[in-house]
């Protein structure tokens, strides 16, 4: 039920009935108020989304708005999914982290690491982002980081984060362009390419790598780049996502170029859904390829098959996709006996 996308299952299997913390970094870019690029949310309230997100995911309800995030076509939000899991097998531990929020949630007894981040500028704009100082406070953040628990879900809701994570890569200098995935099942392509090709217009030959994540990226692939590098692999830790988490990566592994220096990877793995895994306009493992170094990955090997529900439906016609930790959610499951049916009636009853 978790197949591998590259290297061995063993990693996987060693987390076998281990106790997880689950961090969910929550941002918001301005690159979402570009009509139509975006379906992660309500319309005219997409910068809610992830606020939303981390109320249901921790209270299994929306303190901010009347009712759960829903897309224009029906589609609810993957935290759903992850809520879902939380019931049935509950994390140890849920943290978020505040890396530039229109909107704090509504929430006691949860901790939430506000990192002092302003919301990101639209990238068409230049995102205007202090990435050094971001990429600094991710390095710091992970370096002082104490796991209570046998390994770390580092999780993420940011709408739009699929436009910038695109534009982020294809500025380092990576061949990407139809690799990474979307929210839509029918990707607005013309509105997503105007997007990015007005960001890199912003590029200059003089911009360091910094300058170029300041122009054309957004908070939370800076800051997890830090986080991940200033674990420095002392403890295990799960990339909870797709194509974006990928970029993290992928920006990790251009400043290694950069410094000439070396990655220890050997606790280090990317889990997702079999949506992004299986979907035809994107290639996560593609990008997965380009790095210099190598990552375990692995996708959980679920669906809504045994579900009637129209709205899950549209998860298998490929809307949605992946968000706020889904696929690495639907792994923990997996690993801890939970089997489908059982996460797919818990879902529905939270439908309603």
């Amino acid at each position: 039920m978790i197949k591998s996308i590259l290297g061995k299952v063993d990693f996987i299997e060693s987390l076998r009935g281990k106790k997880a913390t689950y961090m969910l970094a929550m941002s918001n870019t301005k690159t979402a108020e570009i009509e139509g690029i975006t379906q992660a949310g309500i319309p005219g309230k997409i910068y809610l989304t992830p606020t939303l997100d981390s109320e249901f995911l921790c209270c299994g309800e929306v303190r901010s708005l009347e009712d759960i995030a829903k897309t224009p076509k029906g589609v609810p939000t993957p935290a759903l999914i992850t809520r879902a899991v939380h019931l049935l097998k509950p994390f140890s531990n849920i943290e978020l982290l505040d890396l530039g929020i229109e909107v704090k949630p509504k929430l006691d007894y949860f901790k939430i690491h506000d990192m002092q981040i302003k919301p990101s500028n639209s990238i068409a704009e230049n995102a205007k982002i202090d990435a050094l100082a971001i990429f600094q406070k991710g390095l710091v953040f992970g370096q002082a980081y104490e796991l209570k628990d046998d390994y770390l879900i580092l999780a993420e809701s940011v709408p739009s984060g699929t436009t910038t994570a695109t534009a982020t890569a294809l500025a380092l200098g990576y061949k990407c362009k139809e690799l990474f995935s979307s929210s839509f099942k029918d990707v607005p392509n013309s509105i997503r390419d105007q997007t990015i090709d007005k960001a890199l217009e912003n590029i200059s030959k003089e911009d360091d790598l910094f300058a170029v994540l300041s122009k054309v990226s957004d908070n939370m692939l800076i800051f997890y780049a830090g986080v991940i590098l200033g674990l420095n692999n002392k403890t295990k830790v799960i990339l909870a996502g797709g194509t974006q988490l990928a970029c993290v990566l992928l920006i990790i592994n251009a400043m290694l170029k950069t410094m000439q220096g070396e990655f220890n990877t050997s606790n280090l793995a990317l889990c997702t859904t079999k949506w992004v895994y299986e979907d035809k306009n994107s290639d996560i493992k593609a990008l997965l390829e380009m790095l210099s170094f190598k990552v375990n990955a692995y996708y959980a090997d679920f669906d809504f098959s045994l579900s009637s529900h129209p709205a899950l439906k549209l998860y298998d016609n490929g809307e949605a996709k992946e968000g706020v930790g889904a696929g690495a959610a639907l792994t923990y499951a997996l690993l801890n006996g939970i089997d489908k049916l059982s996460i797919t009636k818990k879902i529905e009853n939270l439908l309603g």
